[in-house]
């Protein structure tokens, strides 16, 4: 847990740094009011609106056990999402299924199956919003309601999308919905920032963990400097956290560009610049261990290839299937390791383009998952 007193100078040095920038750009016009709970009507019954109501998958509900069905089975299955992306992030198809090996806790599995494919994804868009970063009228603030905004353009009709914002702790601004007016609506609510603190930890274990048990392609992406100010959890713990619960976090950082202007005109302290280093080594700590990716753009010209590679890596993958030869329900953590060898030789496999050229390819998967734990 860091310091207040670490990020004071830090802030005097982006808020000169961004100012120019944003007399020149200003925030986003028309993005309505402040960050708020909505009001609860003060008499009369709610308008019915005829749309089919969506379960809400953020907020956590009591289940009655009796009403829950119970069954038992000698099967495991773990199914492995993984994107063989180049060196521009772009996704590699046409791979044989023979090429893929898994590794789980340093020991071979057998896969049973290799499956390609493109479905809907669901996406919980956690932004930091605060007078930290973002007081009204900053650079912050309108690089953040940018990347916001412009990731929400991108989703297709079939996509769910929730929209959570975080300082002192998370909010809910809009519950997953198909419907992308509610998903603009929620954004709308980011104009006045209230607190200065950044709990990072808190808000993105609170939000993985209610999206632990979403079936398919679901992904959390972050939007945030990677500072974290006043968090209950430890990076230690978040870390943890966020293994078992198997949701791939793809960070998008900010300010870069007004860190390296504040940089340059020596505005920046030593101090200042060793935590956010500490924040971008944060971030690419998340995404790597679930699974995800992680950006730090320095100008809006990035972002557009940016959404493309976060929809290019969820949406187009490659879904392995094996059941693991370590069969004991222990509830124990498992590291996986996905590779692409040769299976002749068990070398790793070299991937060239249609010219014959050699290409520097990365492998995408979560970092492990949590083995169940015996019925009693």
């Amino acid at each position: 847990m860091h310091s207040w007193k670490l990020y004071v100078p830090c802030v005097a040095a982006l808020v000169v740094a961004g100012f120019a920038i944003a007399q020149e750009q200003g925030p986003m016009r028309d993005s309505g009011p402040a960050v708020a709970r909505p009001k609860q009507a003060e008499s009369g019954p709610a308008e019915e609106v005829d749309l089919p109501k969506i379960p809400s998958k953020l907020k956590k509900e009591k289940e009655d056990p009796a009403n829950l069905p119970t069954f038992h089975s000698n099967v495991d299955m773990v199914t492995v999402d993984v994107a063989v992306l180049d060196n521009k992030g772009h996704f590699i198809p046409g791979i044989p299924g023979g090429n893929f090996r898994i590794l789980e806790d340093n020991v071979p599995q057998k896969i049973t199956k290799v499956d390609l494919g493109e479905a809907p994804m669901t996406v919980a868009l956690v932004i930091e919003f605060n007078n930290l970063f973002q007081s009204f009228y900053s650079y912050g603030q309108y690089q953040t309601l940018q990347l916001a905004w412009g990731f929400a353009s991108t989703l297709k009709p079939q996509d769910y999308c929730a929209v959570v914002a975080f300082d002192v702790k998370p909010e809910i601004l809009t519950d997953f919905t198909t419907d992308k007016t509610k998903v603009q609506e929620g954004l709308s609510r980011l104009r006045m920032a209230a607190w200065s603190e950044s709990n990072l930890f808190d808000a993105i274990t609170d939000t993985a963990d209610r999206m632990s048990s979403i079936e398919g392609r679901k992904a959390i992406v972050l939007i945030a400097s990677g500072i974290d100010t006043l968090s209950h959890l430890t990076f230690d713990k978040t870390r943890k956290i966020l293994q078992e619960a198997g949701v791939p976090i793809y960070g998008i950082g900010i300010l870069q560009m007004a860190r390296d202007m504040a940089e340059a005109r020596g505005r920046l302290s030593s101090m200042s610049e060793m935590s956010f280093t500490m924040a971008d080594n944060q971030m690419r700590t998340f995404a790597k261990e679930t699974g995800g990716m992680a950006f730090f753009p320095r100008f809006a010209g990035e972002y557009g290839d940016i959404f493309q590679q976060v929809h290019q890596a969820l949406r187009s993958q490659y879904v392995l299937s094996y059941q693991p030869s370590n069969t004991a329900h222990d509830g124990t953590f498992r590291k996986i390791k996905v590779d692409l060898v040769n299976p002749a030789t068990n070398e790793p496999l070299p991937v060239k383009d249609e010219k014959g050229k050699p290409i520097k390819y990365q492998i995408v998967a979560k970092a492990g998952y949590t083995a169940p734990r015996a019925v009693e």
